[in-house]
């Protein structure tokens, strides 16, 4: 490596209005060096990088010195970024689809890329090669493809090529694989990992997820509220962290060597009100599992199938697809049970089904002994109070237009039969109970962080007094210490309602902690269960033991 960064950022402030966003903030990265950028949603990791491309918003005031190569970027006008970006300081977004335009073949968006920056002859040749530089599968399908018709991992990939189609020399990746499945978040980082090597490009990788940064980052560098916490080597910061905001950072994520009843936040660390926490040991856990599976399931599933048809054309042949293929499982009251895969292996069919949000094609569910399979809308519609679902996305579940309170009360008001005055008392309880305050009744989904709207779903999930909750990735998008509060008012509501959880994620140590039994799928269908820390110590299928090896 160069004794010369190639960048150097010195005393960056950035401000909107009065409001500073980043504060004083100093570092340098070498060549092919990996710097990880961590800390929570509004710490200032991304608007930091967005500085280095000339892509903040015209309202917000940059200071400080910014030298990349030995040239001075805080100087620069529009006409010198456009020459920059995309050539020598390229970025990959966290979701490819709004990197990507809908309307237009991928071949020809990279194509675009590469154009744009000079290059005239060979250019179908250069993004195939891209393509295969990037481990694509069927290279020229996919040149003429677009993106709806891709996987998740395949359009990533494509913006990685677009990414490295001018070999910059600094490439930033914000939160590249948090939308990704383990096995497909793996192969992306070691793509990443050999790209870097093989074009010796410096690198920045953002994520709130502690993990993926230890394995990939030379050093770390710590952010909240727009301020350098900590920083230094990646294994000394996780190791020895110093600063209580850190501490709590890596406290708070779930990992197999921890078996806290409840796990720390980070709050906790920052204002010193650390104390020594209940353990459960992996034992005792399994024990408690074992002790719920005795007693009467509270949901049977035989032999669950669904298949999606579709066509190409009008008189194009029907495609079958199945999503679940002969699954059969139990649920048993009080427990918690995860289910896990890989995108497509059928969970989240499996928890639509069981909300009555999708049909079944073959097989039956029994509820309480009841068989629902064979109930009419109405009579389904009633049991199937009973059983609720959390979504990944609070705010495509909420509606805009009614506040936090109005969005409660109405379903107490059409499912509980109460009067104005009484719908919206029990919403300001229910509030409460998912340990937000009463005056955040009045107040929108826009006005909330994704943590408060996760917590007005659950709110109105109780609101149907259900006694399953299907929990579908339903904290996978938080940043850690969000989940952390969450995992928590989740376990706490079982204690109190003597809930029954499914449990549908991609994060296995999320999995491991929150729950007493596991299945795991894999293209419709079950390749295995077990109890969570037996199948996590000692998985019986090569499929389970490559999910939990490819896990942060």
């Amino acid at each position: 490596m160069s004794n010369t960064p190639l960048l150097e950022v010195e005393k960056l402030q950035i401000k909107n209005g009065n409001q500073a966003l980043v504060q004083d903030l100093s570092y340098s990265l070498n060549a092919g060096e990996t710097l990880g950028l961590v800390g929570e949603s509004g710490s200032g990791k991304t608007l930091s990088t967005l500085a280095l491309m000339g892509l903040l918003a015209p309202n917000l005031k940059v200071q400080g010195q910014l030298k990349f190569k030995g040239r001075d970027l805080s100087s620069y006008q529009s006409s010198d970024w456009t020459k920059i970006r995309g050539k020598e300081i390229a970025m990959v977004f966290q979701e490819p689809m709004s990197a990507l335009n809908p309307s237009m073949k991928c071949g020809m968006q990279v194509a675009e890329m590469l154009q744009n920056h000079g290059q005239k002859e060979g250019v179908k040749a250069s993004v195939l090669e891209l393509f295969e530089k990037v481990e694509l599968p069927r290279i020229t399908e996919i040149y003429n493809s677009y993106p709806h018709q891709l996987s998740g991992g395949q359009k990533q990939r494509v913006v990685i090529a677009m990414a490295i189609a001018n070999n910059p020399s600094l490439l930033i990746a914000d939160e590249p694989t948090t939308a990704l499945d383990v096995s497909v978040q793996a192969s992306i980082l070691k793509l990443l990992s050999k790209l870097q090597s093989e074009f010796g490009m410096a690198l920045i990788f953002i994520s709130h997820d502690l993990g993926v940064v230890r394995d990939i980052a030379d050093r770390v560098m710590v952010m909240y509220h727009g301020e350098l916490k900590e920083s230094g080597p990646t294994k000394e910061v996780f190791e020895q962290a110093k600063d209580p905001y850190t501490k709590g950072l890596l406290a708070c994520r779930p990992n197999p060597d921890t078996h806290y009843k409840r796990l720390p936040l980070v709050q906790d660390f920052i204002l010193g009100h650390v104390q020594d926490l209940e353990q459960v040991s992996p034992r005792q856990k399994e024990k408690q599992a074992q002790m719920k599976t005795k007693q009467s399931p509270i949901l049977k599933i035989k032999g669950l199938a669904k298949v999606y048809r579709s066509k190409s054309g009008i008189f194009g042949k029907a495609k079958e697809l199945k999503a679940v293929d002969d699954v059969s499982f139990q649920i048993f009251k009080g427990e918690s049970l995860g289910l896990v895969g890989e995108s497509g292996s059928g969970k989240s069919t499996i928890g639509r089904i069981l909300v009555g949000l999708e049909k079944l094609n073959a097989g039956s569910l029994e509820f309480e002994d009841q068989l629902l399979s064979d109930l009419k809308n109405s009579d389904w519609r009633k049991l199937n109070r009973s059983i609720q679902i959390i979504f990944q996305d609070p705010f495509g579940s909420l509606n805009p237009r009614l506040t936090a309170g109005e969005s409660i009360a109405e379903v107490l008001r059409e499912n509980g039969h109460l009067s104005k005055a009484d719908a919206r008392e029990r919403a300001l309880e229910l509030l409460e109970k998912v340990g937000l305050l009463r005056d955040y009744a009045a107040r929108y989904p826009h006005e909330f962080s994704g943590g408060q709207r996760q917590r007005i779903g659950i709110a109105r999930a109780l609101a149907m007094s259900p006694k399953v909750l299907v929990c579908d990735e339903s904290v996978s998008a938080l940043d850690v210490s969000v989940q952390a509060q969450i995992l928590n008012l989740l376990n706490d509501l079982k204690e109190e309602f003597d809930f029954t959880y499914l449990f549908i994620s991609h994060d296995l140590q999320v999995v491991r902690y929150f729950c007493d039994r596991v299945i795991v799928l894999k293209d419709g269908k079950l390749v295995e269960e077990g109890y969570a820390e037996s199948l996590f110590r000692n998985p019986q299928q090569d499929y389970t033991a490559n999910l939990i090896a490819n896990q942060h």
